[in-house]
């Protein structure tokens, strides 16, 4: 989701890539109900592995945030370029297990929270930062909650 609203949203200063430590090879419906619903294009959405990424060839990286939970506490490749990292924990939507509804709703949830931090990422003056000002600024929106969250 996060790659579908940071390609809306940051275009075109901006080009974004998800990826896994273990992809499931396939993306969510449940993720795409929630791009379509937000109007967001899926076009070109699937799973993939972060390993693609730190081969040679790969895009250029210039950020890498991490949003699952359990990412935190894995070992993530090397990246070429040394782009700025950050992680933004988020429960991971897939995880739940429950109603339709319960699974739906912790979609939309994990969206808000996306859409809310990639905005703030957005908003910063990016270019006129220094290198560690803009990684304190990175975690921080990774503390921040969305206001849906806030509401609860």
């Amino acid at each position: 989701m996060a790659e579908a609203i940071m390609n809306q949203k940051g275009a075109p200063n901006f080009t974004a890539f998800s990826a896994g430590s273990h992809p499931a090879g396939a993306v969510r419906p449940e993720a795409l109900h929630q791009l379509e619903s937000a109007h967001l294009s899926t076009a070109g959405l699937h799973s993939k592995s972060w390993d693609e990424f730190a081969t040679p060839g790969a895009p250029r990286l210039d950020f890498v945030i991490t949003v699952c939970d359990n990412a935190a506490n894995e070992v993530c490749p090397i990246w070429p370029g040394q782009p700025m990292t950050a992680h933004w924990g988020i429960p991971d939507p897939a995880a739940v297990k429950g109603t339709e509804h319960q699974v739906r709703k912790a979609f939309l949830e994990a969206f808000f929270l996306l859409e809310r931090r990639i905005s703030l990422l957005l908003s910063m003056p990016i270019t006129t930062m220094d290198r560690l000002a803009l990684k304190k600024e990175l975690e921080e929106i990774g503390r921040q909650e969305s206001a849906r969250a806030l509401q609860k």
